[in-house]
């Protein structure tokens, strides 16, 4: 990728939306409290959910993807690549990963941020929806038969590659970046999978979404 100045500034720019800090913002702006100090202390939704409850929970969430799906089409604004260019799609993955790091290490509130889940799927969205929907519906399943939403993530980051490189393996950038996918949130679960195996890991408690 050539390191022109649209370029650089795409990068960027995709850094800052993936910084958007929406737990934080959200829970000090409506409730007083700041997530990172409760629960696991992750700025992440699932965190949202544990300390504040499900409608702060889901706007979060909704939130947290559609800044990593805006991240991505970035590339659509800034940078010096044709839409129907190879170099494109490597423009969307560093895209990615910069929008990616913005909400892991947020700018904006002490560099402090979450897991980067949501905003992943928000990522997988804008590169590949359809591996996108194949991840969202391992979620779903694994999180219905074990309740446990880290479980439900690591297994939906592993589905990523594996889609990709069965189905859908047309470029080695794509490869490589869902690999390191898969890699970076087992990774950013390693405590959860403990618990996991320890059986102190907190399952969901299934309410209604639509009850407050």
């Amino acid at each position: 990728m050539l390191l022109t100045f649209s370029n650089i500034a795409g990068l960027l720019l995709a850094y800052l939306i993936g910084s958007i800090p929406s737990a934080v913002w959200v829970g000090i702006t409506f409730y007083g409290i700041d997530v990172r100090e409760y629960g696991s202390g992750n700025a992440g939704a699932t965190n949202t959910f544990r300390v504040l409850g499900k409608k702060p929970g889901i706007a979060v969430l909704l939130m947290d993807i559609l800044k990593g799906f805006l991240a991505v089409k970035v590339a659509y604004i800034l940078g010096d690549y044709s839409s129907d260019s190879p170099e494109f799609i490597d423009f969307e993955l560093a895209l990615a990963v910069c929008g990616l790091m913005g909400h892991i290490f947020p700018v904006y509130v002490g560099f402090r941020g979450g897991k980067g889940v949501a905003t992943m799927l928000g990522i997988l969205i804008g590169v590949h929806p359809q591996a996108a929907l194949v991840c969202a519906v391992v979620f779903l399943i694994t999180l219905i038969l074990s309740g446990y939403v880290s479980l439900s993530s690591m297994m939906s980051g592993i589905a990523f590659p594996v889609t990709i490189m069965v189905f859908y393996s047309t470029n080695s950038s794509i490869n490589i970046f869902s690999l390191a996918v898969a890699l970076l949130i087992i990774i950013t679960h390693q405590k959860n999978l403990e618990r996991i195996l320890n059986n102190a890991e907190t399952r969901v408690k299934w309410y209604p979404l639509w009850k407050s």
